[in-house]
């Protein structure tokens, strides 16, 4: 929360993501075992970073 740092978010197709980009990926983030739209998993990454922000910072999030 303090400091500057990078993290990219990488979206992979229907069929995954190819071994060279897994191989220089620090962590892995699955959404979903279900395969959906790009425009949908960004939103669903958006609401979940911004969720995870509001209760890191002691805010209230509805349910």
């Amino acid at each position: 929360m303090s400091g500057a740092s990078q993290i990219t978010f990488i979206i992979g197709g229907d069929l995954g993501l190819s071994g060279d980009v897994l191989a220089r990926c620090d962590e892995r983030l699955s959404l979903s075992p279900m395969t959906f739209p790009h425009q949908m998993v960004r939103l669903i990454l958006l609401e979940q970073v911004y969720r995870a922000f509001r209760i890191l910072r002691g805010e209230p999030y509805h349910k």
